[in-house]
């Protein structure tokens, strides 16, 4: 998720009969706060505690701008799961926070343990737009499950999330490289949550995304979701709850068609990253309203995971500040976002 500062992160089983009712209720939400926001500015939903783990998380990264504290908005929100972004590459094949923080023993360890003591839990997110990728720098699908391994092991994960962006997705090598790693730890991992996050076109995966897809497909990789980031087309003025959808749509497809899935399960198998506020293209801003109707589309179609780039800009922006890694660009309350993706429930 490249966002302002060169920057980017990011990453069920439901009866149709709730989930549609879900949607509803969602919906019914948004168009109340639409006639009457005062009315519905303030209020915070509480997240289920059984919820898969990762299917309704927003990234948070403490490397980047002002970050807030995590127990503070589990407070005023209702959230309970966080992505936590970014370990990457040390310079060898040696994970550790931004590619500088220790694993252990710093901020980072000491927030994941803040947020478990309040009762809620935490996704981590390898990769990212920038810096060194793990994928690039380990030199074989055994040495990068070992790296993912020991971040798995040094927090006792629950969920995992491969942002897999830049040269990592560009290239064939590294594209196999992280299937065949993902099999080693799901393999080694029955019950973990793998979460496969990546950038779209309005309509759907690129080439590089399809690729990927395909090559899981090939390999009999199971994960739990396939998620994509629908923002940062850089086409101009563009409809960004519109091109979501068809943008998600494109991923189900893509995800059928690999899988040999029908068209509910493959909805299934899939997720979001989305982003509050104006994105890094010009044209691109997405509404509090917006994502309120995205989280309604999820839900309609019970995708895996939702989640959005980041809790660390969930607010409006004071005087002097623009959109940036502080704030959102748009009139909004401090956490709307975070208050409305904590109502998610696949």
């Amino acid at each position: 998720m490249r966002l302002f500062t060169g920057t980017r992160g990011r990453t069920i089983a439901v009866a149709a009969a709730s989930g549609l009712a879900a949607a509803a209720a969602l919906a019914a939400t948004g168009a109340a706060h639409a006639a009457n926001p005062a009315a519905t500015a303030g209020a915070a939903q509480p997240q289920a505690t059984s919820l898969p783990s990762g299917i309704a998380a927003p990234y948070l990264y403490l490397g980047w701008g002002n970050p807030p504290s995590a127990t503070s908005v589990m407070s005023a929100t209702g959230i309970k799961q966080f992505t936590m972004a970014f370990v990457l590459s040390d310079g060898g094949c040696n994970p550790k926070w931004d590619g500088s923080r220790a694993l252990t023993g710093g901020t980072d360890q000491s927030t994941i343990g803040k947020i478990r003591a309040a009762g809620g839990d935490v996704t981590v997110s390898f990769g990212g737009y920038s810096g060194n990728k793990l994928g690039q720098k380990c030199s074989s699908a055994s040495a990068l499950a070992g790296a993912y391994q020991k971040v798995i092991n040094a927090y006792q994960l629950k969920s995992i999330d491969i942002d897999i962006e830049a040269g990592e997705v560009s290239s064939s090598t590294v594209r196999q490289r992280v299937v065949d790693a993902l099999r080693t730890i799901r393999a080694n991992n029955t019950s973990l949550k793998i979460y496969l996050t990546f950038g779209t076109t309005p309509t759907g995966p690129d080439a590089d995304g399809k690729d990927l897809i395909k090559k899981g497909a090939a390999a009999g990789l199971d994960i739990d979701a396939w998620a994509v980031m629908p923002f940062d087309y850089d086409q101009g003025s563009t409809d960004m709850l519109a091109t979501t959808k068809t943008a998600v749509d494109g991923l189900k497809n893509a995800v059928a068609s690999a899988y040999h899935l029908s068209s509910d399960a493959a909805y299934r198998k899939v997720g979001l990253s989305s982003m509050n506020g104006r994105t890094d293209s010009a044209g691109e801003t997405v509404s509090l309203a917006n994502f309120r109707s995205i989280i309604a589309y999820a839900q309609s179609h019970h995708l895996a995971r939702v989640s959005f780039w980041a809790l660390n800009r969930d607010r409006a922006c004071g005087s002097g500040e623009s959109a940036g890694d502080t704030c959102s660009g748009i009139s909004q309350g401090t956490y709307d976002f975070t208050k409305a993706l904590a109502a998610y429930t696949g």
